[in-house]
């Protein structure tokens, strides 16, 4: 059973591997970068900062902090050490000859699961949770989504890989997410955190929540903007 999972696992790689051109090499690379993303980051830290007062707003960083570092060290120090599964693009594994690899990156000699898919679906989930907006969701679940895809193009995880690394996000995600909303309802905590209105009717009501939509402008223009750095670097 295992064995026919990984051969099925390294069929999809390959043939979800193998789609390359010059610019979708660009556009993944790009894509798939921590830095790209600062604009959007920063995008979700002023719509908090709109909505909430100060210390509700710090604490919520915090909750999406510690959500990303959950589901990063369950990845890299749990689950890697224990099943040493190589990734396809080490030199070490007999499919790497076939793996198509971007700029020479080969990433660590273990890969799964995924912390790259880990990390962004933990912070799309707890989004989702947070701010319980549809068009929100869908946003951030795509690019969660294709930011994972790109560690397939870039030839560095199995789909495997990013299956088990969104589980973890989301486990992460739900975790400290009931956590953040039973620290809110704990009173002293509440009370030292003046958490009340306008707090409660967007965390606790789902109210909609005003300025939303700038996290997806800035992610899309994000996007645009890779798209032009590709035509004109591929």
């Amino acid at each position: 059973m295992l064995e026919t999972l990984q051969q099925t696992d390294e069929q999809l790689l390959l043939f979800l591997n193998g789609f390359h051109t010059p610019f979708w090499d660009s556009f993944m690379w790009t894509f798939t970068a921590k830095l790209t993303w600062i604009p959007m980051y920063a995008a979700i830290l002023y719509v908090l900062l709109k909505n909430f007062r100060p210390s509700i707003s710090i604490v919520t960083v915090i909750a999406i902090a510690l959500t990303i570092t959950y589901a990063d060290q369950v990845c890299a120090t749990l689950i890697r050490p224990l099943v040493e599964r190589m990734r396809p693009s080490n030199p070490n594994n007999p499919i790497s000859e076939f793996v198509h690899i971007v700029n020479g990156k080969r990433g660590g000699r273990y890969g799964f699961p995924s912390c790259h898919a880990a990390n962004s679906f933990a912070l799309a989930f707890f989004l989702m949770f947070l701010f319980k907006n549809r068009f929100l969701t869908l946003f951030i679940l795509f690019w969660a989504a294709l930011n994972s895809y790109s560690r397939i193009y870039i030839g560095v995880h199995y789909p495997g890989d990013l299956a088990m690394g969104m589980l973890v996000g989301f486990s992460g995600a739900l975790l400290l997410y009931a956590l953040f909303r039973y620290c809110l309802r704990v009173p002293k905590i509440a009370g030292f955190l003046k958490y009340d209105i306008p707090e409660k009717f967007f965390i606790e009501h789902q109210r909609k929540i005003p300025h939303i939509q700038w996290i997806i402008y800035i992610g899309l223009l994000t996007m645009a903007f890779i798209v032009f750095h590709s035509l004109f670097y591929s």
